[in-house]
């Protein structure tokens, strides 16, 4: 069983900068994928990046260009990258883990262990 803590989380004003880490722990498979999520009040929970054993890393349109997903496989970390905030970024950000997904990597049914989330809040 894998275990997942995110941590990094906190509060900056738009067009700032945050980096999300997340410890991963437990049994996991080498052909594993890792991904973040985020779910904002009102919203669904939303697909940002995902990131294979090989490092591709397929990103949400709304996200391109501003985040960067990453791993330290040594370390057992994931990691975000998250630069040129807005408002809209604000959410509870997941880490997530998954055997190789059937269908959509950035789909949440596709992953079954989650962290408990870390709070990102982006001001105007």
């Amino acid at each position: 069983q894998v275990q997942l803590a995110e941590s990094g989380g906190g509060s900056v004003q738009s067009g700032g900068s945050l980096t999300l880490s997340c410890a991963v722990s437990g049994y996991m498979q080498t052909s594993r994928f890792l991904a973040w999520f985020r779910h904002a009040p009102g919203k669904e929970r939303e697909g940002v990046a995902s990131i294979d054993s090989d490092d591709t890393a397929p990103y949400a349109d709304s996200v391109k260009g501003r985040f960067t997903i990453s791993q330290d496989s040594a370390k057992r970390t994931l990691y975000l990258q998250m630069n040129n905030l807005t408002p809209n970024d604000t959410a509870l950000y997941y880490c997530a883990a998954a055997a190789p997904p059937y269908g959509d990597v950035l789909d949440p049914l596709e992953y079954a262990n989650w962290g408990q989330g870390t709070q990102v809040t982006v001001s105007s």
